[in-house]
């Protein structure tokens, strides 16, 4: 039986992205991550104390997570850029062999440490994307799917053998095997199909239960999947464009989701005036700890 959950999503910094994306708990310092992609911001939001902060970047930034030693790796337009402890560039990672006009998408990190990233195509054209991996040590990027067009999302298992991926474009959320000792994937497969009219699914986080949170787009709720790809409760926001979620807070007990306001117009945003806020939920279960680059 699919559940409504009877929380209350709750606006936590309205910050009025125009597309927030990527949020990511620091473990290390007790913060959220985040990214707006459109008007290229890193956020780092303090819960205990409500204080916001961003900083910002020339270009779109995609997604932003922690590192092993304290600093962040920023998914940019091209490559990957490595800040450390301080905030200071060390260095970009380019992505070699992308077409011309593709730019990264969402991230995420696998048990090992390894870094899994997505790219796609600025226009959205079809087939041009791909998915990759980078590997601790900091070697260049290995694209290992091939012609994907919106990439988003991804995931692990509790026990890392199952790897989630979203390709918005074909309204699935694929399920791969995974090896978290050589972070191989393979036996790509659908493993949910969202209907139309509950939205696009976006971003994705997995709880420690293996349940998948799955962000829908334009239809206003993040829902969350069993192991076996059943719908097993929805968690319904006030604004429609939800773009992803995370867990955080010190005992990784809440659903962090963030939202946008892209191409909104006065009358959209007199109705949904919380759009491009940051939401945070109670929704009864713990997620999984999303380990640091160790790049």
């Amino acid at each position: 039986m699919m559940r409504v959950l009877p929380v209350l999503a709750e606006p936590v910094c309205r910050a009025e992205d125009l597309l927030g994306e990527g949020p990511a708990w620091d473990t290390a310092t007790g913060t959220l991550l985040w990214v707006d992609v459109l008007r290229c911001r890193v956020y780092r939001h303090v819960p205990d104390t409500g204080e916001t902060s961003f900083r910002e970047f020339g270009h779109a930034v995609s997604a932003v997570l922690p590192r092993v030693d304290g600093g962040l790796v920023v998914a940019a337009r091209s490559g990957l850029t490595l800040l450390d402890a301080a905030g200071v560039e060390e260095r970009t990672v380019e992505v070699p062999g992308e077409p011309a006009g593709n730019r990264l998408g969402d991230a995420g990190v696998d048990p090992a440490g390894r870094l899994w990233f997505g790219t796609l195509d600025a226009d959205m054209l079809p087939g041009r994307g791909g998915l990759h991996r980078i590997a601790p040590g900091g070697a260049a990027p290995e694209r290992i799917l091939d012609r994907t067009s919106v990439a988003n999302g991804i995931g692990w298992s509790p026990d890392g053998t199952r790897m989630y991926f979203v390709d918005s474009a074909t309204r699935r959320v694929d399920v791969l095997d995974y090896d978290p000792a050589t972070g191989t994937a393979s036996g790509r497969r659908a493993w949910v199909t969202v209907e139309d009219e509950a939205g696009v699914p976006d971003g994705l986080a997995v709880d420690a239960e293996g349940g998948v949170w799955v962000a829908l787009w334009r239809g206003g709720q993040v829902r969350r999947y069993r192991q076996d790809g059943s719908h097993d409760a929805t968690v319904p926001l006030p604004v429609r464009q939800v773009t992803s979620c995370a867990f955080g807070g010190t005992e990784l007990d809440r659903l962090y989701i963030t939202t946008g306001r892209v191409e909104m117009d006065g009358r959209q945003l007199a109705a949904e005036p919380e759009a491009g806020a940051v939401f945070a939920a109670d929704v009864g279960v713990r997620g999984m700890p999303v380990p640091p680059y160790a790049g």
